[in-house]
């Protein structure tokens, strides 16, 4: 970018593209020439170990997937991210109560996201897990060269500047798309959800026994359908339809032994959501 000066020789500019710009022109912006984006950590698989479908069962689920996860180290490299569960349901409920905003509450759901992090690191101890911050996302080949399992809160960090939403309060961007913006930073080889469904369904199959299974998907069409209820996000969607790096997520039952193995390998296990 080359230096001038303004004529009356008082200051010194550098100058781009962008100079002079608002930013918010659609035209300019829908005109403006970008590099393609850099995949910085494109061998690295992020997985997301769900906060009510995981976590909260404590010794019923988290040893089997810890045990998965250790299994995997030394052919994969795994981020794992972290869910809040049900006791971010509870001080969310608490909050609503009080009256408390969105960013309030979002700063709730980071804490308690972040006590599974530290929960899930801790058990992953003996095998190299260590609790990291976002900040520390940079570092993830220093992590991997020394044997380490880096495993950090799913919850974006917005916190007291989360989005006003209508009508709840609750903040929709929660860990969900946390781990996804992650995934897309860092341009990730997988983004990988573990929950305790087979994957995506056309209603909550807990609820409904007539729900049907989804395997694959695109985003497009999942849109179109207008469902209820998912197993994701909502947020997710538009984030993975504007990624310039990421082309699906998967949602897998982590409660079936040796999905999580699959679904690292690269096999069509639980549902796939396509970018297109």
């Amino acid at each position: 970018m080359a230096l001038y000066r303004e004529r009356d020789g008082r200051r010194l500019h550098i100058k781009s593209r962008l100079m002079g710009e608002s930013l918010v022109g659609k035209t300019f912006m829908d005109e403006l020439e970008v590099a393609p984006q850099q995949r910085l950590f494109s061998d690295v698989n992020i997985v997301k170990i769900g906060g009510q479908s995981i976590c909260d069962r404590g010794v019923r689920a988290l040893p089997a997937i810890a045990k998965e996860i250790v299994a995997n180290k030394k052919k994969h490299m795994i981020l794992l991210t972290t869910g809040g569960g049900t006791r971010s349901r509870h001080i969310y409920s608490i909050g609503l109560e009080l009256g408390m905003p969105t960013g309030i509450i979002a700063k709730f759901g980071s804490s308690v996201s972040e006590q599974n992090a530290l929960l899930v690191s801790t058990l992953l101890a003996p095998w190299g897990g260590i609790k990291i911050g976002h900040d520390e996302v940079t570092k993830l080949y220093n992590y991997f060269s020394q044997g380490c399992i880096p495993v950090m809160h799913g919850m974006p960090p917005y916190d007291y500047f989360a989005l006003p939403v209508q009508k709840s309060r609750i903040p929709i961007h929660r860990t969900d798309v946390g781990t996804l913006i992650i995934a897309d930073l860092i341009g990730a080889r997988s983004c990988i959800f573990v929950k305790d469904e087979q994957g995506l369904y056309t209603d909550d199959p807990k609820k409904n026994k007539k729900a049907s299974f989804i395997a694959e998907i695109s985003v497009k069409d999942l849109l179109k359908r207008k469902l209820d209820d998912l197993i994701i996000e909502r947020p997710c969607l538009e984030i993975l339809q504007n990624s310039e790096v990421m082309d699906k997520i998967q949602i897998i039952n982590g409660l079936e032994k040796g999905t999580l193995t699959r679904a690292l390998n690269g096999k069509p296990v639980g549902t796939i959501i396509y970018k297109s």
